[in-house]
């Protein structure tokens, strides 16, 4: 049957998709890289001490250290000069120093030393009522993947195991350390298999352990121990300084395997030394057979009948010499009385000089695929496995014994701790423990080609019968992990999906989703979340898991100056959400302010049949500029959106019409679109939303925990105004009114938003006023009843219709007169000149000083006043009930998980 070149043609499109936004990703941490780079170099003290030096240079050439031409600064001066005065010059030489002082700030937070250089873990918490159990059951492996033997029994054998038994595994590289920290988010079980334990890596020990993970580190050699791996005579046979090298890790493996706490060995006398070492709890899980190696083992030639007998030796690196020189001297003396007696050497081994005088029946072959390997071995009579007796060698594996069983040959092994294991002298193979066993088992085996045979058939039976890939995944990897437990549906799932969340708790989208997934928890539902952080020079880059109020947030790094494109469509955060998804398995994704994560996270739902809904904060949807203001600050007041009108409003932009065809996608996909009023509903219902498909859940509020403090008699009326200095919420507006007013007897209390972030935006030096300034943190929503206490009126005097207004609810709630731009969702619940004042979004502040004015003239209105309105009002109990009964809708509407589009 043919494929669908429609579907092919489909795929490839997906495929070169990936292929560019993982070039994307590439070229944005490069970007953030250099930024970085650049910024530590013009913030360092070097930098600082040559800035006379690189001043003197620019003069030299004719420009200032800005690179403008010195020419213009008269010019500039004189027209700062002619427009503000002296005060002018005052202002912007005060700027500039608020600018150094910024830098010198963000120099010190660089330069302080992070939670891993004083033994501090990250803030994030993760408690186990959040925990693993609610994530689908996963495997994690890091591991070192450069052994590729080491990695073929140690890797990529057990997660066959583990598959069969139903468990889903990845298997990520030690030196990829943010991939690493992004799957230990979502995983229920890790292993750090033959891990060193250098300063980033035990960053990720901390984290497993910090998500109640209970770390496993897994070795098949005794690389912990240097005393004991001193014994071993190979080791005397390197360079030096490859010998040095060699040991200077042995403590690194010891230091990761006591920070995990739990060990995995392949061999009981391995897992007895990490016992010895300091661990409790070790786990055997044997070397075995794969799917590889039997494939290969079946598909070999019949051997040639050889009047030779070939004895083989594989070696697999250059530290074995001292183990082949147990059955040396037994070889040399067999090869002297049997003359049929040949050695096949595969791999790397200084052999003595003894053998050169038996020709061509000594034979090397080096550089062979495992696959050459296996045919080699294949065509030979005898194996060996000699080892030196040591502590070291007791804790090798019986992997060579399972190789010579697999392609059906005899062997001949030291009679180690993992070859007692499997070999029963004389009957499957033999054990030769001094010269003259092995002498003696040479002589028996070249001499008898039956008993040869039948050690090989009994070999083969009992290896398969032990460490064939079903039978290990029944028994010693069932015993170590079992199945994976079955996860019960006690309640709706619901992934929440928001570009900030606490402790991020940025804008009203933010607020309104934490409460909604409170009182989702608190209705039985399983709440996810989905969200970003900043890069942190004290995390390693990648997820981080927390726990918020029972909800588990999954926080990816969102990277610093992403454009227009990038929050609207960011692969590299699309393909984060979907391991959340998969690892959550939510019944219902709900999405709320989703600029920055993408709206490719939307078409994972869609490729996996996971409904989603969308609540719409905002205009982005349908918009360029998410709140509809143009440029110069004025709303936009288009209601059935133009692209023509929008093109000139953002020129030189070349993408809005894909951006149309993105959005419209995203919005047609939607189980349902929530709105959280109704003037905002009527935008996109002008926008060609169908009405059955969009719905008002109003936004609730934080209602007041106590009564509000009076008002003292008398005293100037006070004013309040929370946001910010973006021009779309009135800023500029608010101050040019407040500037222009003649009197004095108020107060203006102005909230600061980034003074919770370090820095301060707001200074009111910079405004000329008659009446009282004051500018206040931002507040919390444990805080709210004390700021509203400190103002009798709020101001917004916003930009935009708003989607709906939380401050003003807020405001109303506490009796406090709200002054507010309408028509929007910000005027809803207000009654003019009842518990508020309407002001028309026609962007002058003459209109704002005309209603403070008129407050001015009537303070006494406010003696004791309270809204009477007050139980129009939403609540978050109100809102999340319905919501509740909208997101079990949505997940009632899905024909099932895994469905494609």
């Amino acid at each position: 049957m043919q494929d669908d070149p429609r579907e092919t043609l489909t795929e490839s499109y997906r495929s070169a998709a990936r292929l560019n936004g993982l070039r994307a990703e590439r070229l944005q941490k490069e970007n953030q890289k250099l930024r970085r780079q650049l910024f530590l170099i013009q913030t360092s003290l070097s930098w600082r001490v040559t800035l006379p030096l690189r001043a003197v240079r620019a003069l030299t050439f004719g420009r200032l250290l800005s690179g403008r031409p010195v020419s213009e600064l008269p010019g500039r001066f004189l027209r700062l000069w002619g427009r503000e005065g002296l005060s002018g010059i005052r202002k912007t030489v005060i700027h500039r120093v608020r600018r150094l002082k910024r830098i010198h700030g963000d120099r010190q937070k660089v330069l302080t030393p992070s939670p891993a250089d004083t033994g501090v873990l990250h803030p994030y918490k993760a408690t186990p009522e959040c925990g693993a159990t609610r994530l689908k059951p996963q495997v994690l492996i890091i591991a070192e993947l450069s052994l590729r033997q080491c990695a073929k029994y140690r890797v990529w054998q057990k997660r066959d195991f583990l598959k069969t038994l139903g468990w889903s595994v990845q298997v990520v590289d030690w030196r990829d350390l943010a991939e690493a920290q992004s799957a230990l988010q979502l995983c229920t079980h890790v292993i750090f298999y033959r891990v060193p334990g250098f300063d980033d890596v035990m960053k990720l020990v901390q984290e497993a352990h910090r998500l109640g993970l209970a770390p496993c580190w897994e070795v098949d050699d005794l690389i912990f121990d240097e005393g004991e791996y001193r014994q071993n005579g190979n080791i005397d046979t390197l360079p030096a300084a490859e010998r040095d090298l060699l040991l200077s890790g042995v403590a690194l493996f010891r230091r990761c395997m006591l920070a995990c706490g739990r060990g995995i060995a392949s061999t009981a006398a391995l897992a007895g030394a990490m016992r010895e070492a300091g661990l409790t709890d070790v786990a055997v899980l044997e070397n075995a057979l794969d799917a590889q190696t039997l494939g290969i083992a079946e598909a070999l030639p019949v051997p040639v009948p050889s009047d030779r007998i070939w004895v083989s030796y594989g070696s697999g690196t250059n530290t074995h010499d001292a183990d082949f020189r147990q059955a040396e001297a037994g070889l040399l003396a067999a090869m002297d009385e049997e003359p049929r007696l040949c050695l096949r050497v595969i791999g790397q081994l200084q052999l003595s000089s003894a053998f050169s005088r038996f020709g061509d029946r000594v034979e090397r072959l080096t550089e062979l695929t495992y696959p050459e390997y296996l045919k080699a071995l294949s065509q030979t009579d005898i194996a060996i496995a000699p080892l030196e007796k040591t502590l070291f060698n007791d804790c090798k594996s019986n992997i060579k014994f399972l190789e010579a069983a697999i392609v059906r040959v005899a062997a001949i092994c030291s009679p180690c701790a993992a070859f007692l294991t499997v070999v029963r002298d004389g009957k499957n193979g033999l054990l030769a423990a001094d010269t003259a066993a092995w002498r003696n088992g040479f002589l028996a085996l070249a001499r008898d080609g039956n008993y040869r045979k039948r050690l090989a058939e009994a070999a083969y039976e009992d290896v398969m019968a032990r460490y064939a890939p079903e039978a290990m995944a029944q028994t010693q990897a069932r015993a170590l992990f079992g199945p994976p437990p079955r996860r019960e549906a006690e309640g709706l799932r619901v992934l929440m999906a928001n570009v900030y969340f606490a402790p991020r708790s940025f804008g009203g989208a933010t607020i309104v989703a934490e409460e909604m997934g409170r009182r989702l928890v608190r209705k039985g539902a399983e709440v996810s979340v989905m969200t970003s952080r900043p890069p942190d020079v004290d995390i390693p880059d990648g997820d981080v898991r927390y726990d918020v109020d029972g909800m588990m947030v999954f926080a990816s790094v969102l990277p610093d100056g992403l454009d227009g494109v990038g929050h609207l469509d960011n692969p590299a955060m699309a393909s984060r959400f979907a391991d959340v998804l998969e690892a959550c398995q939510p019944d219902v994704v709900h999405v709320h302010a989703a600029q920055g994560l993408g709206t490719g996270i939307l078409r994972i739902c869609q490729e996996r049949g996971i409904p989603y809904v969308l609540t719409l904060h905002d205009a982005w949807w349908l918009c360029e500029r998410q709140f509809m203001v143009k440029g110069d600050g004025r709303y936009c007041f288009q209601t059935t959106i133009d692209p023509a009108v929008c093109q000139a409003c953002v020129p030189g932009v070349r993408h809005l019409a894909d951006r149309a065809v993105v959005m419209r996608q995203a919005l047609a996909g939607a189980a349902l679109l929530i709105s959280p009023s109704q003037a905002h509903r009527e935008l996109y219902l002008a926008n060609g939303i169908a009405p059955e498909r969009i719905v008002v859940n109003r936004n609730g509020f934080c209602w007041p925990k106590r009564a509000r403090k009076p008002r003292m008699p008398g005293t100037p009326l006070r004013f309040g105004f929370v946001g910010g200095t973006e021009a779309v919420k009135g800023y500029g507006l608010l101050k040019e009114a407040m500037q222009s007013l003649s009197r004095s007897d108020w107060e203006l209390v102005v909230v600061d938003n980034k003074l919770n972030l370090g820095f301060q935006s707001i200074f009111p030096e910079d405004w000329t006023v008659r009446g009282k300034l004051r500018v206040v943190p931002a507040y919390t929503q444990a805080s709210l009843d004390d700021f509203y206490d400190q103002i009798d009126v709020l101001l917004f005097p916003s930009q935009w219709k708003e989607s709906y207004g939380l401050t003003v609810r807020e405001a109303l709630a506490r009796d406090v007169w709200v002054v507010t731009t309408s028509p929007g969702g910000q005027s809803e619940d207000v009654v003019d000149g009842v518990n508020g004042t309407w002001l028309p979004l026609d962007g002058k502040p003459q209109t704002l000083v005309q209603a403070v004015s008129a407050l001015l003239d009537a303070p006494e209105r406010f003696e004791g006043y309270v809204n009477p309105y007050k139980e129009r009002l939403a609540t978050y109990d109100m809102q999340a009930e319905e919501l509740y009964g909208f997101l079990k809708q949505a997940a009632g509407q899905s024909s099932g998980r895994g469905a494609g589009l």
